[in-house]
């Protein structure tokens, strides 16, 4: 398997502006916008001191997070937990995809060489880090999982609950490095 190229350049500073921080170090953009920014990223799973990141798949647009934050506020994550803990379609989709999520890390792991100071640990973490692979944490986490892997059965649920998941301005051009202002 060829090693996947780090995140570099500008979308390396559109996800910096997103996020308004230095990011995680992230192997690919799994996911782009209508407007061909990033909107997910997928993360490695150590950064270069040997520190464990168990979210993999990461929402970095603003206005996809801000949509989903509201899907939370509005009581998202209990209500999704005993949704997953009914219906054995999204908690096996839930499972499934927590096993996509270990195979992916190791992969990034081998291919790129990572240390891990937690001997690997988090490497077979549910979506979003989780221990209980049926536990909701972060709908965030679901929903990017959904967005970067289609098929996904829960994050497509949740997805398809989110209102105005995009912008309609292109507002990540603001982020764009000077003198570049097309994705």
């Amino acid at each position: 398997m060829s090693v996947t190229p780090p995140v570099a350049g500008r979308d390396a500073a559109v996800v910096a502006g997103q996020l308004a921080r230095r990011p995680h170090p992230m192997s690919a953009v799994a996911t782009r916008c209508p407007y061909g920014f990033p909107a997910v990223v997928e993360d490695l799973p150590y950064d270069d001191r040997g520190r464990p990141f168990p979210t993999l798949y990461y929402c970095t647009c603003p206005t996809l997070v801000a949509a989903v934050s509201r899907l939370e506020s509005d009581g998202g994550v209990a209500l999704w937990t005993s949704r997953v803990a009914a219906e054995r379609g999204l908690a096996r989709s839930a499972v499934d995809a927590a096993a996509d999520e270990a195979i992916r890390r190791a992969d990034l792991v081998r291919d790129h060489g990572l240390r891990m100071v937690d001997g690997g640990a988090s490497l077979s973490t549910g979506v979003g880090g989780v221990g209980d692979l049926l536990a909701v944490k972060c709908l965030h986490a679901h929903v990017a999982h959904a967005l970067a892997r289609p098929g996904y059965l829960l994050g497509e649920a949740m997805l398809a609950e989110v209102t105005d998941p995009w912008c309609g301005d292109r507002r990540c051009a603001a982020f764009l490095p000077a003198a570049e202002d097309e994705p």
